[in-house]
């Protein structure tokens, strides 16, 4: 499990087999490489990946074909970038994101991007698949960063994040152009959420009146 704050940049090239090789290049990379080894799991782009070798300034990690065709890893733009890491949450440690899982729902394509005063707004489109996970101001993470949804579209599947200048700066949101991929992963409170409301949801358990919670059970006890 991973916040979606993330600790330093990296690049990303192809080791043995289906192994890569990940390269911290950022100054900040310390938080990563400190205390790394072999088992640990780290979010790379918002994949969760799995250490197989620690290197002097990485570590070696295995992507299986799934993950590759799922996420942007397997993607040429991925050699021409760089991808953020971040190590996973540790027990007592500060979440400042949202609980993220490394377990990318999907690939979306960032539209546009607009300098403001005070922060760049970016757009993405999302396959439907994501789309149902993103409200509005809630959180969603984008290679692997958590951001707040800004504005949501949901006819054209479309939502827009404003990104401050620390997460400008520190990640690599600000190499991405329009028609740019990136790996999305909805929150998890919403897919739960989701599986409580779908009507075809059964329970096993004796008490399953209990936990079958629906829009008109919400309306009974006053939520709204």
């Amino acid at each position: 499990m991973f916040t979606g704050l993330i600790q330093a940049l990296g690049t990303m090239k192809p080791s043995k087999g289906d192994s890569w090789q990940i390269t911290c290049v950022s100054q900040s990379s310390v938080d990563i490489m400190q205390d790394l080894a072999c088992g640990d799991s780290v979010a790379v782009d918002g994949v969760c990946l799995t250490v197989e070798e620690v290197l002097k300034d990485g570590f070696i990690a295995t992507a299986s074909p799934e993950t590759l065709r799922r996420t942007t890893l397997g993607s040429e733009q991925t050699a021409q970038k760089y991808v953020n890491l971040e190590t996973s949450l540790r027990l007592g440690g500060k979440v400042g994101g949202h609980f993220v899982m490394g377990h990318v729902d999907g690939i979306g394509r960032m539209l546009a991007v607009e300098e403001t005063a005070s922060s760049w707004e970016m757009t993405f489109m999302a396959s439907e698949a994501i789309a149902r996970y993103i409200v509005l101001k809630g959180s969603i993470a984008v290679n692997g960063i958590s951001l707040t949804v800004a504005a949501y579209e949901p006819e054209q599947s479309q939502f827009t994040v404003a990104v401050i200048p620390l997460t400008y700066a520190e990640t690599n949101l600000r190499y991405l152009v329009p028609g740019s991929l990136v790996n999305l992963e909805g929150d998890i409170l919403g897919k739960y959420v989701e599986k409580f409301l779908h009507p075809g949801n059964q329970h096993t358990t004796d008490n399953a009146s209990l936990y079958d919670i629906t829009p008109a059970f919400l309306a009974e006890h006053g939520y709204v």
